[in-house]
This record gives structure tokens, sequence and C-alpha cells, in this order.
């Protein structure tokens, strides 16, 4: 292994209160200081103080400053120590980025994607970009002659921060940011909190092959703070995950906003015509060789454009600390396991067809989807009565969803499962009659009778109809369709980040 290059560290005393201030990093020049939570800025070897920082949004993350791991970068394996932490907010609601700074001096991003992580560095997008209200959502854009598709365009600004840091945006002042995807699974950010414009690419990763070490003790989470009354009933509300967004509360099933943090403003929405869950709030189960958490649950409803039948189905928002979030979908048609994709399908010009990963996934179903009851929690911003437009694809390797919201758009994959193996998965042996579906194998998708069926069926019927008529003279027939779930639909929020 490569000796690592010598680096400079530089430490001095906090211009607020006299503790020390390490910069370990040369392209580093912002702090805050661990006492006072004064904003250092650092200039040659002057230290200025220029504010104080904004306390930050608990977030509950198994990482902390100075946690190490190592990455695998182009083949080749770099240790990389945590040594800052920023927060956002956008519309969707907050999110995480810690600063890595490497072992040959460079450093690179830590972030949150949709319950998951994503290791990003900085790139030379190699021309001058558009401004962000330029780049609209479900369309196309290249990057050094790479096709990205536009998955979310907004503003975002920073609410706090902690440790070592590079160039900040102006504490809470709103600024753009564009977030772009790949059909090979690449995650590409611009923020134009600067100028010009900071370009960033990444791909998912999981903790556990980060190999990180001197994470939190999750005994020993502080769990101060997390509990506050319903401003609907009064009654206490316990925030239990890290990266909460909404809830319901457990006493009256109010939906709850927690986008100013605990012990800000809190919203509330009452909601009537309760949908229980087959699997209660608290479940845990293994799927896919890992452990999950059921911590949220939505009904939601269907219609395909130009149909006035609506179809329904329930999502279970399933939890890992270290792999983020799932979805368990129970739709009429069968059970599937989705998860939210880093990147982003290649869609064909006509929309008929999608490509993930190498795969061609061709398009099933077309429709608009509306949430209709939740409860628990959720890392988005959930409520009642949300509206996106939804594409479900299938493949023999599996299921992709699209949603379109009004600024980002988002995709999952996933399988189906027998409903055996979700009785089996969360010990609901008891209950196996009550989870049988029309299960219709692990790759197919059947969400009820498409068009293609629907006009099949009519040329059945108009045959037997002149059968009929023939024989007897008289004639008189009916059908109906029965409309399943999708396998996909969830409304997420947020960017990467």
């Amino acid at each position: 292994m490569a000796t690592s290059p010598t680096q400079r560290s530089y430490r001095a005393p906090c211009p607020g209160c006299g503790a020390p201030v390490e910069f370990r990093s040369a392209q580093s020049t912002h702090a805050v200081c661990g006492y006072c939570q004064s904003t250092v800025v650092r200039q040659g070897e002057v230290l200025s103080r220029i504010g104080k920082m904004a306390e930050l949004f608990d977030d509950h993350s198994p990482l902390q400053l100075m946690a190490s791991g190592r990455v695998t970068e182009g083949g080749k394996e770099q240790p990389f120590t945590l040594i800052g932490r920023l927060q956002f907010k956008n519309e969707a609601g907050t999110w995480t980025e810690w600063i890595a700074f490497l072992e040959d001096g460079t450093m690179a991003s830590l972030g949150e994607d949709n319950g998951a992580y994503v290791f990003t560095r900085p790139i030379d997008p190699g021309r001058e970009l558009p401004e962000a209200a330029r780049f609209r959502v479900g369309s196309t854009t290249a990057i050094n002659g790479k096709p990205y598709s536009v998955a979310f365009s907004g503003q975002a600004s920073l609410i706090s921060a902690q440790g070592e840091l590079p160039k900040l945006p102006p504490l809470g002042e709103p600024f753009g940011m564009v977030e772009l995807r790949s059909s090979d699974g690449e995650v590409l950010s611009i923020d134009y909190s600067r100028q010009p414009p900071q370009v960033e690419r990444g791909r998912a990763v999981l903790l556990e092959d980060l190999q990180l070490q001197g994470l939190k003790d999750e005994s020993a989470k502080d769990e101060k703070g997390r509990q506050f009354n319903c401003p609907h009933c009064g009654a206490p509300v316990q925030v239990q995950l890290a990266s909460t967004k909404s809830l319901t509360c457990g006493s009256c099933a109010s939906i709850i906003s927690l986008d100013s943090g605990v012990g800000g403003e809190l919203r509330s929405a009452e909601q009537d015509e309760p949908v229980q869950p087959l699997i209660a709030l608290g479940t845990k189960g293994q799927l896919k060789g890992v452990h999950w958490q059921v911590v949220g649950f939505q009904h939601r409803m269907g219609v395909e454009p130009g149909d006035d039948e609506h179809f329904g189905w329930n999502e279970y928002l399933l939890y890992n600390q270290k792999r983020g979030f799932a979805f368990l979908v129970d739709a009429e048609d069968g059970w599937s396991f989705v998860r939210p994709t880093t990147g982003a399908p290649q869609l064909s010009g006509n929309g008929r067809s999608a490509t993930y990963m190498g795969t061609k996934y061709d398009l099933k179903y077309n429709y608009e989807a509306e949430t209709t009851y939740v409860l628990g929690e959720f890392y988005w911003q959930v409520t009642r009565g949300q509206k996106t437009s939804n594409r479900d694809f299938a493949s023999s390797k599996g299921l992709l969803s699209m949603e379109q919201g009004a600024n980002e758009v988002t995709w999952s994959s996933g399988d189906k499962l027998s409903a055996d193996t979700v009785a089996k998965a969360f010990g609901l042996e008891n209950k196996k009659d009550l989870l049988q579906r029309d299960d219709v194998g692990p790759f197919v998708a059947a969400k009820g009778a498409g068009c293609g069926t629907v006009i099949l069926i009519a040329v059945i019927l108009l045959i037997v109809l002149i059968i009929l008529s023939d024989c007897s003279g008289s004639s008189g027939s009916s059908y109906s369709r029965s409309s399943g779930g999708s396998w996909g639909g969830y409304s997420s929020g947020g960017s990467h980040k």
C-alpha cells in the first residue's frame, strides 16, 4: 500500500471562546467550534469568527465526526475520516451530508439517498452549466458526454453544520440544486450556492462495505427532545427514527410535520376512515437476508387515464439502520419488495420501455396515484392527498416503478414475493389466510385487466354473443374488471443528499 502524502494540519484558538479549532485539510475554509458553535473562517493562518452556527437537528445517525473507514475506487482501497457534517433543507425535508477527508489529501462526501448512502466526489462538468431553472424534471441532459435524467430541480438551504468544512453557503439562504441520475446507477448533484456551480458524482454504498469504525453506540443514543405533545389532541408522541420528516399520532392518527424539527412549530392534519394494517407497526422480520422493522404504513389509490375505476394497495415502510429504507407492497395481485434506486432508468423515446443496469423493462401500467391514509413515521413529508403520476415496468429480472411529482422523479426496483415468504419473514403464520393474494409468480406484473386484456375479453364476448344470437336469437352480457395495486408506488421526497 502506498504511503500517504504528508499533510499539514493547522490548529489555532477559536476567536469566540479560545478552544482549539483544527483544520486537517488544506481545502477546508470553514469550521464550527465544538464548544461555542462559532462559525470560523480561515484566511491563511488567521481565524475569524463570522457568526454562530444554528443547533444541529439531531438525526440520530450511526455516523459521527472522526469515524473512519475505507472506500474502494478504481479497484483501489483508500482510508478516509469524517471531519465535517452539513445539514440541508428543501421543501421535502432535511438531509445530512458528511465531509470525508481521504488519505491522498482530497475530500469527498457521504450523503443520504432516500434512506441509503452515496459516496460522491467533485468532478469537472466539462462545460458551462445553465441556470438551475433550465433543468426540467423528467428531461434528459448530458455531462461529459454521458446522458442523465433530471430527477430533482429546486431550492435548498443550509440549516446547520459541524466540524471542518469546505466553503459554506450563507446560513438559511436558499440556493438552486439539481440532481441528475444515470441508467447505470450514478447520481450527480449540482450545487448552485457557489459560482461556478459545484458538481459531484457518486454511487450507492453500503455502510458495512465502508468498514466504518468509531460509529455511535446505538445503546447510547440520546432520545432527549424527541418527544412532544400532538398539536391536535395533546397526546404524547415519540419520534423513533433518525430521519423522520413526518409521523402520525398514535391516539388520533393526525399526520404531524417535523420540517422545523422537534420543538419547532408543529403542523398536523386530521385523518378519518382509518385503515388497519395486517402487519403491525414495530413488527420485525427478515427479508433478502436483512433484518427490517415496520415503521410506516400507507394506503394508496390509483386510476388509469380515461378510466373511472379506482384500485387500491397498501405499502409498509421498512427500516434497517445500515441499509436504510425499503417498501413491502401489498396489492391484490400479490406482494412485492422494492427499494429506491440510486440511478434513473433511461426511458425509450415513446415511453413504452425503460433500460436500467443493462436490462430492458417493458411498460405495463400508467396511472395516477393518491395517498389516502398513513400511519407511523416517514423519511419524507407525507400528506394525505399527495398525488403522483406513476408508470410500472417489468422484465424477467424484476420490477421497476417511476413516480413523478412537481419537482422530483423517483424510481424504485424490486421483485415479487409469495404470501408464504411474507408470513414466514414476519412471523405471521397465524395470518396466512389473510395474507394470501392472487400471486402470479415472482416476476409477473398483473394489476388487473389492462387495456389489451379488456379488448381481448370484448372480442371473445362478441364472438360468444354472435354464436348465442345464431342459436337463440337473443343476446345479453356484461363483464367486470378487478383491479389490484402497484408494486412500486410511493411518494418520496428529498434529494440524494
